[in-house]
């Protein structure tokens, strides 16, 4: 019996039991209640700080209610996943019939990485059963009361997409407010940096017990992240008073990884058009009818908002973008995340400035021609990680390798690797490396006013 099967065997049942919404002075505390049967229980907790006592007590009860249930069903993913039990039930509130087809197609396509890396047949019929009732948890209704849009409220991970974001957003005159949750020095820097000066913070507490199964040998891997993000800015949206709630996914992100039983990988499959689409439409049906969800960086590529991105140097210093480096702020340079972004943006900035970035030339680490292999699609599976597009990887190697060439002196390693063994197999990469740098995708939900800017933006040299 596979350790999938024999954890399923011992816990059948994953129940979403309840939630509480606690108000303690102008935080508001939710926490979530699930049980694993036969014996195990998690309590996380989500706490929204500093937010208007005034304003707090003007919301219905029942609207807050549904943003707590609503953040449960995201949060549960995480605990569900530990053994994948057959049932799913969910006794804290209610879902129709077409509420249950949208969650069952989020686990279906969100959890897919999970299920790749795991070895999970995600086809069987006995997966999962998502089990409710239409009189189930204490009363909950959309938020339908108006909305205020004179501030945007941006989340803020610290890395350049949403670095970019906020310096386009004040540069345009907008009023920004960023959502930080458990903000690492970077998002609080980058912020600060684009003269942000308004801001939130949301504590997000994992339960001990999920992390001991898990040192225990339970199942670990990606759940949809980015749906937890959307559901976390609608919530926050209602409770601090705004109407737009903008995220930094770009078109890059629909780019599978890896091929799995006939379907594709993608990673972070919550950052594609497709679920912002979906998600952006249940939020305004089921949780607030008012609140707009949308990604600024959606209609580009991410080799285009790294162009856009080199305008602002005083980002330089501050913006981190690598996973592993994230606790202590520092960029490892041993990743394909540090790889893709030091190749992207090399063609736009100084020397000087890529070497104060990154501490170091990744271009002269030979040892690092087996991520490169992997960046550019060499390899069966693509890194398991938020990284350009294959062809836009292409085009950022060849403008690498163009500016070194330039300066007349040989080619690093990396760069004589590309060279060598993957220009020549695409004679058209200058065509490629044009055509990318100029696109346009109508693929998106930015409000109009807002595309214009960024498409005029395009055009505009650094600076």
């Amino acid at each position: 019996m596979s350790r999938f099967e024999h954890l399923r065997a011992r816990h059948p049942r994953f129940t979403y039991e309840d939630y509480a919404v606690e108000r303690r002075g102008e935080d508001l505390t939710l926490t979530f209640s699930f049980t694993m049967a036969p014996d195990v229980a998690f309590a996380p907790t989500t706490t929204l700080h500093a937010a208007d006592a005034t304003r707090l007590a003007s919301l219905p009860a029942e609207a807050l209610d549904n943003l707590a249930f609503h953040l449960g069903m995201i949060e549960l993913l995480s605990y569900w996943k530990t053994a994948c039990a057959p049932e799913i039930v969910i006794k804290a509130g209610a879902l129709d019939a077409e509420q249950v087809a949208w969650w069952r197609d989020l686990v279906l396509h969100g959890m897919r990485e999970f299920f790749f890396v795991n070895g999970i047949d995600f086809r069987r019929d006995d997966l999962f059963t998502l089990v409710t009732s239409p009189r189930a948890g204490r009363p909950t209704a959309r938020f339908d009361a108006a909305l205020p849009d004179a501030e945007d409220l941006v989340l803020v991970s610290g890395g350049k997409d949403s670095a970019f974001t906020l310096e386009f957003l004040r540069e345009r005159g907008h009023a920004v407010r960023a959502l930080f949750l458990n903000p690492a020095p970077a998002a609080r820097d980058v912020a600060r940096v684009a003269g942000c000066a308004r801001s939130l913070i949301v504590a997000r507490t994992l339960d001990p017990a999920m992390l001991a199964l898990n040192k225990a040998g339970y199942l670990n891997g990606h759940t949809p992240f980015s749906a937890y993000l959307a559901f976390l800015g609608a919530a926050c949206a209602v409770v601090y008073g705004h109407r737009n709630v903008v995220v930094s996914n770009e078109r890059s992100c629909d780019e599978p990884a890896a091929h799995y039983l006939g379907a594709d990988v993608i990673h972070q499959y919550s950052k594609t058009y497709r679920f912002e689409a979906l998600v952006a439409d249940y939020l305004r049906r089921h949780l607030a009818r008012e609140v707009l969800l949308w990604s600024l960086l959606r209609p580009l590529y991410e080799l285009q908002v790294v162009k856009l991105f080199s305008a602002f140097p005083r980002q330089f210093p501050v913006f981190r973008s690598c996973n592993r480096g994230s606790k202590a702020n520092t960029w490892c340079g041993e990743c394909a995340k540090c790889l893709s972004i030091y190749t992207a943006l090399y063609p736009f900035v100084s020397d000087a400035e890529i070497r104060g970035i990154f501490g170091a030339d990744l271009f002269a680490r030979a040892d690092l021609v087996p991520l490169a292999r992997a960046l550019v699609g060499l390899t069966e599976t693509r890194p398991l990680e938020c990284v350009g597009a294959i062809d836009e990887t292409l085009a950022a190697f060849h403008l690498s390798r163009e500016k070194a060439a330039g300066a007349g002196r040989p080619l690093p390693p990396v760069l004589a690797w590309f060279a060598e063994d993957v220009a020549p197999r695409h004679p058209d990469l200058a065509v490629t490396a044009a055509r990318i740098l100029d696109d346009w995708s109508d693929r998106h939900g930015v409000p109009a006013a807002y595309a214009d800017a960024l498409r005029a933006r395009l055009s505009r040299p650094r600076g």
